[in-house]
């Protein structure tokens, strides 16, 4: 009796199909795939997460920027003292256990001062990032999904905006509107425009061209829908690298513009206004400048190395190059 022909056996559902390998053949196998189970391939966004979690430097500035992000956000609840309460007692104390970082010549304490000016300078780098790169990216689509007249339009508009120095288009800006911190944010937001404009204009012109475009046209997709639904979601990689490394650059350009008078106003405490505050008593009263100062020093330097790191893993060509 001839016996029936069995069905191929599904190697997913049934481990005991596996082939039968040598002990040290098959304990080079991954666990899962020993086990039966299928492999999936891993997403960019999931090598590029793998990639991160090994760069030490990055989780180091990382955490560090998270630090002090979590400290200026508790500051109403850690610091002992009214940050703009004066104290005529108090007038310009050396750092001790009362006043850990020292008072200024107003008697107000520079450590409850600090942690509260850092609530304004990160704010204003996060919230002018988000609106440069917004804008930026909005300009950039535009520009690079139509061409034409409306491309040189607004390239010509953002080489007119990249003829100056980005501090010195901020500076020009709040001069026009006024001092104040809404000013401040307003006119660092402008300057970074160009970065993100170029950069997403560039992504335009390479990604229109594919197919899964070509696509959404042949279905009737309009060109907004095609730009928000289609482009922008699939070119925001390079995007978060660059609004990553520029919150470094905004903190230091905001800082900039209150030390020139022209951001924060007194008594309202910022990193900026404190370093202008001091500048008069640097031997004298050295501290009023030097925990300020060392505040943005560590936040730009912990932003810019996770943000190294961040670009490392994002694009594989960077990959093992630094």
């Amino acid at each position: 009796m001839v016996s029936a022909a069995k069905a191929p056996t599904d190697t997913a559902d049934n481990p005991a199909a596996l082939p039968v390998l040598p002990g040290d053949a098959r304990r080079d196998l991954p666990i899962r795939q020993r086990r039966g189970q299928v492999l999936r391939p891993r997403s960019p966004w999931q090598v590029a997460a793998g990639q991160l979690r090994r760069n030490r430097g990055a989780i180091v500035g990382l955490a560090a920027f998270v630090l002090i992000l979590g400290l200026t956000l508790l500051s109403p609840l850690i610091t002992p003292y009214d940050p703009v309460k004066m104290s005529a007692s108090d007038y310009l104390k050396a750092p001790s256990l009362a006043h850990l970082f020292g008072t200024d010549r107003f008697g107000r304490d520079i450590l409850s001062r600090t942690l509260a000016g850092g609530r304004i300078s990160l704010a204003v780098g996060l919230v002018s990032v988000v609106i440069a790169a917004v804008g930026g990216a909005l300009l950039g689509a535009v520009a690079g999904y139509f061409g034409g007249l409306v491309d040189g339009a607004i390239m010509r508009f953002v080489d007119v905006l990249l003829s100056f120095p980005g501090l010195l288009l901020a500076l020009g800006i709040v001069a026009l509107l006024g001092p104040g911190i809404n000013n401040v944010i307003l006119a660092v937001g402008i300057s970074g425009v160009t970065g993100y404009a170029r950069l997403v204009r560039g992504c335009v012109l390479s990604a229109r061209e594919e197919p899964y475009i070509e696509a959404a046209h042949a279905t009737g997709c309009g060109a907004g829908r095609i730009l928000l639904r289609h482009l922008l979601p699939n070119i925001i990689g390079p995007v978060i690298v660059l609004s990553t490394l520029d919150v470094a650059w905004a903190i230091l350009t905001a800082s900039s513009l209150s030390f020139l008078g022209l951001g924060a106003q007194p008594p309202t405490p910022e990193w900026g206004a404190m370093l202008n505050e001091g500048r008069g008593l640097l031997v004298e009263a050295p501290w009023l400048t030097v925990f300020p100062g060392l505040m943005i020093m560590i936040t730009v330097l912990s932003v810019n190395i996770f943000g190294d790191g961040l670009r490392d893993a994002v694009d594989p060509r960077m990959r093992g190059s630094s």
